[in-house]
């Protein structure tokens, strides 16, 4: 009853946000020479604030084609929260020379995600930061966390991304899941591959090595046990990436975290009734993002 009553008054309460207006600001913070411009959105002051920490890929501040960050940022901002994303660091064209003369590592992302803590650390419009990493997101956050009052795992993988992306290509082709499990055993073993199949050049090309080796030398299990904030684990049954069984993991490894599983949502948080909409909700923004979700995040907030 305690459980129904909170959630009624925070959905009252949001009604009242949604009718206010909410305030924006476009910000780009610095890390050195890379630029991170960002968008921040907040009801009303004194509300927590929302850093969202990006998975995989060249993902901007919206959350590229499905537009999952953005349908994320409009709804959490109806519940009082603010919100900032920014465009990843391999997101920002403005960052290209820089990367191709540097490279990339899992540690700059983490160096990223620092920089956006400090420049919002002692902003008295908030109440508190909140650290919710998705999918990639959930490791970089974990190592993020100073000056951080709590931390938010979306999708995040329970298990050293080798076995992640063995399991992940061997769904789809085995020949080449076995291929991708010698080269990653190469890789952690010599610091290189010297011959790619042309088919797996994407992920195995030569400049994206460095990076694999950085990821493949963190266990989520191991870094979570370092997490000292309130911790919330969600993920969701329709998730063909990232499997219910990993969050369950995250779990295991950090015993006080408070976990959940959200029916029916999937990895961009689209709420999928049809399974044959489960890709397709990957390459258009009209899939709802899963309204479980938000209400989940809400409550775990403002409790």
């Amino acid at each position: 009853m305690i459980r129904i009553l909170t959630y009624l008054s925070i959905s009252i309460f949001s009604m009242a946000v949604s009718l206010a207006q909410v305030k924006s600001e476009e910000i780009t913070i610095n890390n050195m020479a890379i630029q991170l411009p960002g968008t921040l959105s907040y009801a009303s002051e004194k509300s927590p604030l929302i850093i969202w920490v990006h998975g995989s890929g060249g993902v901007d501040r919206n959350g590229n084609v499905p537009q999952y960050i953005k349908q994320f940022r409009d709804e959490i901002n109806k519940n009082n929260i603010a919100f900032f994303s920014y465009d990843k660091r391999t997101a920002n064209p403005k960052n290209a020379t820089f990367l191709q003369e540097d490279g990339v590592l899992i540690a700059d992302f983490v160096s990223d995600v620092k920089e956006v803590v400090n420049h919002f650390k002692n902003d008295k419009r908030f109440t508190e930061i909140i650290l919710v990493g998705h999918s990639q997101g959930s490791l970089i956050a974990m190592m993020a966390l100073n000056n951080v009052d709590t931390y938010i795992s979306i999708a995040g993988a329970g298990e050293t991304i080798d076995k992640t992306l063995v399991r992940q290509i061997t769904a789809q082709n085995p020949e080449f899941g076995k291929l991708t499990a010698a080269y990653l055993k190469e890789l952690k073993e010599t610091g290189e591959i010297k011959e790619v199949d042309p088919n797996l050049m994407g992920l195995f090309a030569k400049p994206n090595q460095p990076f694999l080796t950085s990821w493949l030398s963190l266990n989520p299990l191991e870094e979570i046990k370092n997490v000292k904030v309130p911790t919330l684990i969600i993920n969701g049954d329709k998730d063909f990436q990232v499997q219910v069984s990993d969050a369950e993991a995250l779990k295991n490894a950090k015993t006080d975290a408070e976990l959940i599983i959200i029916k029916n949502m999937n990895h961009v948080l689209k709420n999928i009734e049809k399974d044959e909409d489960n890709l397709a909700s990957y390459y258009s923004a009209d899939f709802p993002i899963s309204k479980e979700l938000i209400k989940t995040i809400v409550e775990f907030i403002h409790k």
